[in-house]
């Protein structure tokens, strides 16, 4: 098919920029159509992200607040273990006195015998 007109390079230029500018009336048309949507979507993303650092603020308190209850309990744990373990020294001491206590009762009351012994047989004697 032949063309009718013989275009030459002005003629192709000047088509272009034409296209070119009618692309950029279409685009800043749509821009300005488009506009107050855009603008509330960007509303919405903001109030989305709030909306997530809110939640992930409030994750790591109850995150912090649970650390806090676990260590609490951990040293309350402790303490208890400790105290335990006081008293069951405190306790085996105690026994250990009473033991030695007995012994040595024991050992007065079995010198009381003997010497009362020797003095029977001593009186026996003369």
């Amino acid at each position: 098919m032949r063309k009718t007109r013989e275009s030459d390079l002005s003629d192709r230029r000047s088509a272009a920029a034409d296209a070119k500018a009618a692309q950029l009336r279409a685009f800043r048309a749509a821009q300005e159509a488009a506009a107050p949507t855009r603008l509330a979507r960007q509303e919405e993303r903001l109030a989305v992200a709030v909306a997530r650092e809110e939640r992930r603020a409030e994750r790591d308190r109850i995150k912090r607040e649970e650390q806090a209850r676990i260590q609490a309990e951990a040293a309350a744990h402790q303490a208890a273990l400790e105290a335990a373990a006081r008293a069951e020294i405190e306790a085996r001491e105690k026994a250990e006195k009473d033991r030695i206590s007995r012994v040595i009762a024991d050992e007065a009351a079995r010198k009381a015998e003997r010497d009362r012994r020797y003095a029977n047989r001593k009186a026996r004697q003369r």
